[in-house]
């Protein structure tokens, strides 16, 4: 699909009928219950890792082996911010304190602003791919649609004309991103409970700061940030790009009903267990977007009850390989950029 297509919701589903038939059929099959021994064996292994990458850090010491902790440390860290996205989600409990409290503490350990992100995010869930509405669609340095390339100016106006082809190069700075954003978000006075996220932050600066120049030479120490943010960035971006990105955008009055909206401009990513792990569940999209409460392990079973119910409403359900999802972002992202490749260049 076009990255400026459009989605109209259909007048028969205006009453929002349609998603309750389809949250019964869920509910009926266990598929919102919390799965707490799932997430503690999965926070257990993945606070293991952490401890045991950064243990690893201080075995290696002076040795440029540690560059290849550092990959294992980005690896680790998107773990990390799976957790605290579920978390955000109340996946893991069902109280808005303990998951506030598990996604903050899970947050501050990739250096990661919660309240930021949680905003952020919630709007995203709430309009995604709608142009004016969903944060994940500003054109901040890449253009999402033809419109937003026509309107572009400093830096989108001059990536966008090869952003397709710049895209994977550029998630090496998305960790650094998150980092950024998370600190500027700061100086946001609207921004709930920002002294805190500000004290972790600073917290988790000074401690990765200080633990690197104790542990390695200056060189070295500035070469594990280096590999080890720039992985992080890629292995976040590659989990994230495959969603919603080449799916219908969204703008101005464009409001289908909630099934609609989320299930259109959402794309699943095939695939067995360990893409499930690797990507946290959030290859099953669809689902996730339908119901973002839902445990993650039970978004594949949910999988075939929510495809079933579109079928019967003729409604599109998109799922491609992995590969695929990738091929179809960066054909609708080359395709956002050519009205800044047609352009006239001033003389």
């Amino acid at each position: 699909m076009s990255s400026d297509s459009t989605v109209h919701p259909s007048p028969s589903a205006a009453s929002g009928s349609d998603f309750a038939r389809l949250s019964k059929k869920i509910a009926a099959a266990g598929l919102l219950e919390r799965r707490p021994g799932y997430y503690a064996l999965r926070i257990t292994v993945v606070a293991g890792l952490y401890v045991s990458g950064w243990a690893a850090v201080a075995l290696v010491g002076d040795s440029w082996w540690s560059l290849a902790v550092a990959a294992f440390l980005a690896v680790v860290f998107g773990q990390v911010a799976l957790l605290a996205h579920d978390a955000a989600h109340r996946q893991v409990f069902r109280r808005r304190r303990a998951s506030e409290v598990s996604g903050r503490i899970a947050g501050a350990g990739i250096g990661m602003g919660y309240g930021w992100w949680q905003d952020k995010h919630t709007r995203h869930h709430a309009n995604p791919n709608h142009e004016e509405l969903d944060p994940d669609v500003d054109p901040d340095l890449l253009v999402w649609s033809q419109d937003q390339a026509r309107a572009a100016k400093g830096l989108p106006r001059l990536i966008g004309r090869w952003q397709a082809f710049l895209f994977f190069p550029l998630l090496t700075l998305e960790g650094f991103n998150l980092h950024v954003s998370s600190a500027k978000a700061l100086t946001n006075p609207s921004l709930k409970h920002r002294a805190l996220d500000g004290v972790l932050l600073f917290a988790h600066f000074a401690l990765y700061v200080t633990v690197l120049l104790w542990l390695l030479p200056p060189g070295m120490a500035i070469a594990f940030v280096a590999v080890h943010q720039c992985l992080f960035g890629v292995y976040l971006g590659s989990v994230f790009a495959p969603n919603h990105k080449g799916m219908p955008i969204l703008k101005g009055a464009d409001r289908p009903d909630f099934l609609r909206r989320q299930v259109l401009t959402s794309r699943n990513v095939r695939g067995g267990r360990f893409t499930d792990i690797a990507l946290g569940g959030l290859n099953h999209q669809i689902e996730h977007h339908l119901f973002p409460s839902m445990p993650s392990p039970n978004l594949r079973r949910a999988r075939t009850i929510v495809r079933r119910h579109c079928q019967e409403l003729g409604l599109d359900y998109v799922e491609t390989g992995l590969i695929t999802s990738y091929r179809l972002a960066l054909a609708s992202l080359h395709q956002a950029g050519a009205p800044l490749r047609h352009a006239r260049v001033p003389t």
